[in-house]
């Protein structure tokens, strides 16, 4: 976790975990940066069995709700990768405008890289009880419709999601 006065201390929970693109900057609007993040999350389930509850990209963050006994150091490495591999398909891209960007909200102290990516931390929440998980499942399902993404439907008891909306950066 870093600097983050945000800590993991039981591990045995599901967190709710929220991160953050520096500056607040949409990158997630461009389908192919989504993929990167789609990628990697399946990487953590299929591969480091990281157990994923739900988790929802919004243009500028993403929350998710998972479980692992390391959960802090997978999260942190994959930060790591996702940052690493968006910053080197903006490279191949030539998207000067976005770098330029994430160059100047790179903090100091962040010496091994030009660029940075993500906010530092995780903001998690350990869920502790079904009533929280369920309001957290919700807040994440919402989460799209509040913004406008989506419009949600009610036939026969269930909800469904409609796309209003879906813009190119």
């Amino acid at each position: 976790m870093g600097r983050s006065r945000y800590k993991i201390h039981e591990k045995h929970y599901p967190y709710f975990l929220t991160s953050t693109i520096v500056g607040g900057l949409p990158l997630f609007m461009n389908p192919f940066i989504t993929k990167i993040v789609l990628d990697a999350l399946c990487y953590l389930q299929n591969e480091n069995r990281v157990k994923l509850y739900g988790y929802v990209i919004m243009p500028n963050h993403m929350h998710l709700i998972a479980e692992d006994e390391s959960i802090s150091e997978k999260s942190r490495a994959f930060k790591s990768f996702t940052g690493r591999t968006i910053i080197d398909y903006l490279l191949s891209n030539n998207s000067k405008v976005l770098l330029n960007e994430l160059k100047s909200k790179k903090l100091k102290n962040h010496r091994d890289s030009e660029y940075q990516v993500w906010q530092e931390g995780l903001h998690p929440k350990k869920i502790f009880s079904t009533k929280m998980m369920q309001q957290k499942m919700d807040y994440i399902h919402f989460n799209p419709v509040k913004a406008g993404f989506l419009k949600v439907l009610f036939i026969g008891g269930f909800l469904l999601p409609l796309i209003m909306r879906v813009e190119m950066v």
